[in-house]
């Protein structure tokens, strides 16, 4: 940064946007924050695409009264994509204490973003919003690191040197799906957004990546439990997020007919039936787990049985207000995202259904470029979910049964 000519007193950096920039509204954006922040600007050039796919560039001189003023308004521009003209290598500090990073560390997005080390762009693997970048030992590789990971010595990203991140281009709306990426309705055609959403995930099996699911007990409750088999029969679901209640009442409806002790032949509660899913809990545990209770017999359909039939990885993240709980439940929340984290590489959808805290955990673990769709009868979950930062997310507002049923007709399962 440098004082501008005395003719306009101030600060000055000259930086730099590529890609969508102009039907993305990135540009607008970024001269709407430099405005907001009391600092001004002149755009030295800008060439714009002529055709959809094209990308465009623009150099903005961006001025500001003060540095301070000036290092916010590069701060606030730069998740937008501005970098300044002339790169330098990012900045590295060691880190002087174990989880917890030092002062000035660069937060990272969920978009993709590059580090510069040694006059090279490298991009920083295993991309994940709200962690630190931490630097390899030789300098030539950068990865995404959670606070609680951190340890003494480790090499951390510090300040916005060297940094550039490559937010969505709204411009690849190349199908519906990506159109469909707006605010939550209750109004928007369904059936259109099903055959999308299956269409996207035909896509993703077709460029050899995972499908993750994410479900909710309602998803037992309101009857889908069998469409859900169907997907991981048909091949359509590689990764299981869910917590003790899904698995429960999937097995408590094998064992008993029931899930809360609500009959699915008759609709009515039973008698006893209150005590059905605890009597689930505790025979699989006597049993020494889901694997045990399929491979003895006792558990013959549903979620969990599929799963462990078709050797599909699931994981059970456990809650304070969990019974049991089952024995494959991880308690500890930490443990819990850092095996999750181990699960989502290679993860190109993720179908969320019916279940709003753990969608917004894996929310914020997925990088930008993985699909979501993210189905409830809430609208407030797929909000929240996008207000997080998880912009990729197409939302359905409907019940879990009509919605699964409908898709596992798409894909013709």
């Amino acid at each position: 940064m440098t004082p501008t000519h005395p003719t306009a007193p101030g600060f000055v950096e000259v930086v730099e946007i590529h890609g969508h920039i102009i039907d993305s509204l990135l540009l607008p954006k970024i001269l709407d924050e430099i405005l907001t922040r009391g600092g001004a600007f002149t755009i030295k050039d800008v060439h714009v695409g002529q055709r959809q796919e094209d990308p465009s560039h623009a150099h903005i001189e961006v001025r500001a009264p003060t540095a301070e003023k000036l290092r916010a308004i590069l701060d606030a521009i730069h998740d937008h994509g501005a970098v300044p003209v002339e790169p330098k290598d990012c900045v590295i500090t060691p880190a002087d204490m174990d989880s917890a990073f030092p002062e000035g560390f660069y937060s990272t997005t969920n978009y993709r973003t590059q580090v510069r080390l040694n006059d090279e762009w490298v991009d920083v693997e295993d991309q994940e919003m709200d962690c630190g970048i931490l630097v390899d030992a030789e300098g030539g590789a950068a990865r995404c690191l959670p606070m609680t990971d951190v340890r003494v010595g480790d090499r951390i990203v510090v300040g916005r040197h060297g940094l550039r991140v490559f937010p969505a281009d709204a411009a690849a709306r190349q199908n519906l799906f990506e159109f469909m990426a707006s605010p939550v309705s209750s109004e928007k055609p369904k059936g259109v957004t099903v055959r999308e959403i299956a269409a996207a995930m035909r896509r993703t099996k077709e460029a050899g990546e995972k499908i993750l699911a994410v479900l909710g007990p309602a998803v037992v409750h309101t009857g889908g439990r069998d469409y859900v088999a169907r997907l991981i029969r048909g091949g359509f679901l590689d990764v299981l997020f869910a917590g003790n209640a899904l698995a429960t009442h999937d097995m408590e409806l094998d064992l008993y007919g029931t899930s809360l002790g609500v009959s699915h032949q008759h609709g009515l509660p039973t008698e006893e039936g209150h005590e059905h899913h605890l009597r689930t809990i505790n025979t699989v545990r006597r049993l020494g787990g889901v694997r045990q209770a399929v491979e003895r017999g006792i558990l013959k359909s549903g979620i969990m049985y599929e799963c462990v039939k078709r050797k599909i990885p699931f994981l059970l993240a456990g809650s304070i207000r969990d019974d049991g709980p089952l024995p494959e439940v991880i308690t500890d929340s930490l443990e819990a995202q850092r095996r999750m984290r181990e699960l989502i590489h290679g993860v190109g959808f993720c179908l969320m259904v019916a279940t709003m805290l753990h969608s917004i955990a894996v929310g914020n673990l997925l990088p930008a470029w993985v699909k979501v769709a993210c189905v409830d009868i809430n609208p407030a979950t797929v909000t929240k979910l996008t207000d997080r930062g998880s912009v990729q997310t197409v939302g359905v507002v409907t019940d879990a049964e009509p919605f699964l049923r409908a898709l596992t007709a798409e894909l013709g399962l």
